[in-house]
């Protein structure tokens, strides 16, 4: 695995290079391009800068982009909790090219049937591997140290047979989720992290610098044969002494 970490003044700057590292690794795919994004603030960033940055042919050629979630909130798809409704709203329909192929949690489902049912959505999707392998993850992470639904020290983070996962009890409402368990994260092709303001700042240098006995959920991340990027701005890196690649304003 290979690590990065990458500081950008704002939000504003970060988000045109996402977009970008999406584009190259959608043209660099060779093929069916897949995807697995987070909710939160990173969907308003992508639907600002991603379709701008696709040429007019979606940038992974004529097939389709695979879409899936990297975590879910267990609630109708037209409530504002609901990563895949805020997606189909704002960024997938304006997407370039194709329609792309989304793979979304079957509403109305408890949270470990719709659990067993998401794991069926992909292992029909990546057919023939035991671990679905993205092209890229593009994740979160919490104050807290937790990204998807993985949250410290929950039983979840030892999970290694299931490829997805139901929380019934997450300590950050609404309690009942399904995400993507450590297996598949460290299996991806490209992990980026995305991460901004100084209430990430803390949280970060734990992760980053610290060499924790238990670590935090996000620290768990590390790809075992691909890379793994940190996207920051400038207030979320503020307390970091590793090396850091700085990018200023254009």
């Amino acid at each position: 695995m290979s690590r990065r970490v990458s500081v950008f003044p704002s939000p504003q700057e970060l988000g045109p290079a996402l977009a970008q590292l999406v584009a190259q690794r959608a043209a660099g795919s060779g093929g069916r391009f897949s995807l697995g994004l987070s909710g939160g603030s990173l969907v308003a960033l992508l639907a600002r800068d991603l379709p701008s940055a696709l040429p007019g042919g979606g940038g992974g050629g004529d097939e389709p982009w695979l879409v899936a979630f990297c975590d879910e909130r267990l609630v109708p798809p037209e409530h504002p909790e609901s990563t895949s409704g805020a997606y189909e709203a704002q960024l997938l329909p304006r997407l370039p090219g194709p329609k792309p192929r989304v793979l979304s949690v079957t509403p109305g489902l408890s949270p470990h049937d719709a659990a067993a049912d998401y794991a069926a959505k992909l292992r029909e999707a990546f057919r023939g591997a035991s671990v679905p392998v993205f092209d890229l993850l593009i994740l979160g992470v919490g104050p807290d140290g937790h990204t998807c639904s993985l949250f410290p020290d929950h039983p979840l983070l030892k999970e290694e047979e299931k490829i997805v996962a139901a929380i019934t009890d997450s300590p950050k409402p609404p309690p009942e989720r399904i995400t993507l368990t450590l297996p598949v994260l460290n299996a991806a092709r490209t992990v980026v992290f995305v991460a901004t303001g100084g209430g990430k700042a803390a949280v970060l240098k734990r992760i980053l610098e610290g060499s924790e006995q238990n670590p935090l959920p996000a620290a768990r991340v590390q790809p075992h044969t691909g890379q793994l990027l940190w996207f920051l701005d400038e207030a979320a890196a503020a307390e970091l002494s590793i090396p850091l690649e700085k990018h200023s304003v254009l």
